[in-house]
């Protein structure tokens, strides 16, 4: 079956050349002309008719103000259908924000410092082990900045690079890469012109040596080891963030996104601006210039950095390896990176290097990962050194966490899975091919997935996107299945639980209109009428599908998390009803694009939610939301989703002056002490500059306690305790049982329990026969059981350390 996409993508490649520069930033500022009258279509814009850039950037400044809105709302769909809403009543908060509190109270597992790298010997024990290090190279003192696996610039003390017979080059290039090999005590270095010689030398000692300049690279800034469990098996600590694009470089064909994560020349090199900003002094930035609300900004990216990163600038790269590696050191332990793409924004924008097909993008993005994980493992010291651990299922990332690692999970998050698009209503896909790409998704390490995002499909409606993007995402969605959204007026009963609502009739002008659809044509798009909705609150129609209901119950069977995220209210809800009737928990919302009448659903199935991140004064209020929503049946701990790189805001600073400021330094997770990060030339605080990378997380972490105030110290431990939920969640999604402590219906006899449990036994296996331990603390797990007489015995198993049974006994 041809994937929706493949032909326009397949005219893209075979041009075979770039355009000029000109001929690109020409074509960018017709993509700009339609993204901005897009963005005028707001209520009250009548007779705006296009205006000039200026008047159409305010609005799009507008925009900007109420995506700011949106990102501190409890619900980024704002706002079920009219049998929906929030069941919870204000005794249920009451008890369930007591049960957390008996949660916060229990004992803290026992933690340890780990080595942010292995001891650094007198001379290297492979040829791994030069990774950012100074050391002699006949005679003269050589930083060695990795490039890869085993691959080295040699930058010499007078900022050259070495290359063929000793000489220097000043800048980076295939001739300064040289490939490590080890032989004996010795070293030698290749490259394509030849072995490296230095004299008559072609074989090296390497001794470590002091007067080496350090590569330019962007600084951490916390001192003291990471954090790790004192077993492999024990309760984990650490935040979560359960959304995050940090392969998003390559989404929208390559050309939209500014920067990159990592580039074998280092930071130099990763975080520039994109050509086309960079060609017109910041002016040619079309996408940064809608999303962000200013018209231009400084291109000059590294060592500066005057305009960005920052909490609002949306096309550049904010997860640079070093500022994720001072995330994990400040007390991040789970990163979720969803695999990304939309294809009709990426055919819209003119600049593409890649393919629009998402399903082309997802395998691309996902290679992407593992490129990655190994480029941090050089930069740590050879293979699995390094600290992003790209992890497959809740023991291993158990291990991962408790080893003072950073555990990655790859997910989906894409408009059009699998190529399941749909035509006037008839999908372009069938069961068979569901099947067989969750199958290979799966094999790429999937463990995460929604089913939407901006467009129905053949698998769910969706929630819609609200205020100035709306009109132009349903555009969007008219181009790709050839029908608009199907909104139609609700009345939730909470009056919140709603899609996200569209722009009334009579607010919209017949002018507006051309300024729209006329840009859109300029691109040789199609001109439609926009639909005619009734006045608001909105619900889409359109709801879980039979291909979609297949969909899900093919992601349980592989142990895939399901998000319903993005879903319409009434996709969400028939998606839960399935959830339920299947007692599947493997459940989650990720970044607040769920409902309030469907977040307890999700605890309730033993599920877990990480609120949008945004400022932390929103997020605060999510959190004291949130904890009323707690079921007592299940571990309590929250997340949250950043959507960093994925056109979603950061939270902004709250201001230098404020009584209860972020002081620096301070102390973080395990004990750690964070200062303000440098780089380059730039010193961040979060007072004054927000979320402006993915390094100021921890900074973020320590607003929420200021901001929560006499509540500041529940909040942090909420989220620390964010990754054994998500872990649990996790666990749970393989048949695992609750806890028999939390669930006294799930009891077993404590001579059953002893019948059961041998010694010998992994930690997985006693909890296959079982269910999840109460605690698990150091070597010992808990669970509850009966005896004669009695409802509730603690009972108390054993493990060595490499996690097999030693003994079983009552307490």
């Amino acid at each position: 079956m041809p994937v929706p996409g493949t032909p326009s993508d397949r005219r893209d490649r075979s041009r075979g050349r770039r355009p000029r520069a000109g001929s690109r930033l020409a074509v960018a500022g017709l993509a700009a002309a339609a993204l901005v009258a897009g963005a005028v279509v707001l209520p009250g814009a009548a007779g705006l008719r296009g205006g000039s850039f200026e008047q159409q950037l305010s609005t799009a400044t507008a925009a900007k103000v109420a995506m700011d809105e949106t990102k501190n709302a409890i619900s980024r769909a704002v706002g079920s259908g009219a049998d929906a809403a929030d069941p919870t009543s204000a005794a249920d908060a009451r008890k369930a924000a007591a049960y957390v509190d008996s949660e916060r109270a229990l004992p803290d597992p026992r933690l340890r410092r780990a080595a942010v790298m292995q001891p650094r010997r007198r001379t290297p024990q492979d040829r791994y082990a030069m990774a950012n290090g100074c050391y002699a190279l006949a005679g003269s003192p050589i930083y060695f900045k990795p490039t890869s696996l085993g691959t080295y610039l040699l930058y010499a003390k007078d900022h050259t690079f070495v290359t063929a017979r000793g000489e220097r080059a000043a800048r980076p290039s295939a001739a300064t890469v040289w490939t490590a090999r080890k032989q004996g005590n010795r070293f030698t270095f290749r490259n394509g012109s030849g072995a490296l010689r230095i004299g008559s030398a072609s074989s090296f000692t390497l001794t470590r040596t002091s007067g080496c300049s350090a590569y330019p690279e962007s600084q951490v800034d916390v001192v003291g080891g990471p954090h790790a469990g004192v077993t492999p098996f024990q309760e984990v600590r650490g935040y979560v963030d359960a959304h995050t694009h940090g392969m998003a470089f390559e989404f929208l064909g390559g050309q939209a996104h500014c920067g990159r994560p990592w580039h074998e020349y280092g930071a130099p090199y990763a975080l520039v601006d994109c050509p086309d900003h960079t060609l017109t002094g910041g002016y040619g930035g079309v996408l940064e210039s809608v999303l962000s609300g200013t018209p231009n900004h400084d291109p000059v990216g590294w060592p500066t950095f005057k305009d960005w990163p920052a909490p609002n600038s949306l096309t550049h790269e904010g997860t640079y390896y070093r500022w994720m590696e001072r995330a994990w050191r400040g007390g991040q332990r789970l990163f979720v990176n969803l695999l990304v793409e939309n294809n009709q924004l990426c055919q819209l924008y003119p600049l593409k290097r890649n393919s629009c097909d998402d399903m082309d993008s997802v395998r691309l993005q996902a290679k992407q990962m593992y490129r990655f994980q190994d480029y941090i493992d050089a930069q740590f010291g050879g293979p699995g050194k390094g600290f992003y651990r790209i992890v497959k299922n809740p023991w291993q990332a158990r291990k991962v966490i408790n080893a003072g690692k950073m555990a990655v999970v790859m997910g989906i998050e894409t408009s059009v899975p699998f190529g399941c698009t749909m035509k006037l209503g008839i999908p372009a896909c069938n069961a068979a091919d569901i099947d067989r790409q969750i199958a290979e998704v799966h094999r790429m390490g999937v463990r995460q997935m929604e089913l939407v995002n901006k467009f129905d499909n053949a698998l769910s409606g969706v929630a819609g996107d609200a205020g100035a993007i709306g009109p132009v995402v349903n555009v969007a969605n008219f181009l790709e299945t050839g029908t608009f959204w199907d909104m139609r007026h609700c009345d939730p009963a909470d009056g919140e639980s709603h899609d996200n609502n569209q722009v009334a009739v009579p607010d919209i002008s017949a002018g507006v209109q051309d300024a729209l659809f006329g840009a859109i044509a300029s691109l040789g798009l199609p001109t439609v009428p926009l639909p005619l909705y009734p006045p608001p609150n909105h619900c889409n129609n359109r709801g879980l599908t039979t291909l979609g209901e297949h969909t899900i119950e093919t992601l349980a069977k592989k142990k895939i998390l399901f998000d319903p995220d993005h879903m319409s209210v009434k996709a969400r809800r028939q998606s839960m009803d399935q959830i339920e009737e299947m007692g599947y928990s493997g459940v989650l919302s990720s970044h607040s694009w769920s409902t309030p009448d469907t977040y307890p659903r999700i605890y309730r199935a033993g599920g877990f939610i990480a609120p949008y991140a945004g400022d932390s004064t929103g997020f605060v209020e999510k959190w004291r939301r949130h904890v009323g929503w707690a079921d007592e049946r299940y571990y309590w701990g929250l997340g949250f989703g950043a959507d960093i790189n994925g056109l979603g805001a950061q939270g902004n600073p709250r201001g230098a002056n404020v009584k209860n400021k972020v002081t620096y330094p301070f102390r973080g997770l395990g004990g750690v002490t964070i200062e303000k990060q440098r780089a380059g030339k730039r010193v961040y605080d979060i007072n004054v500059d927000g979320v402006a990378q993915y390094g100021l997380y921890p900074d973020w972490v320590e607003d929420l306690r200021k901001v929560a105030g006499k509540d500041g110290a529940d909040i942090v431990d909420d989220m620390a305790r964010g990754a054994e939920a998500y872990l649990q969640t996790w666990e749970r999604a393989y048949g695992v049982r609750p806890d028999s402590c939390r669930n006294p219906g799930l009891r077993k006899q404590l001579s059953v329990v002893e019948r059961l449990v041998r010694r010998g036994m992994t930690t997985t296996a006693v909890m296959r026969k079982v269910g999840q331990p109460y605690q698990r603390l150091g070597t010992t797990y808990r669970f509850c059981a009966k005896a004669p007489g009695k409802p509730k015995v603690m009972v108390r198993v054993d493990f060595s350390r490499a996690g097999k049974v030693t003994g079983v006994r009552r307490l």
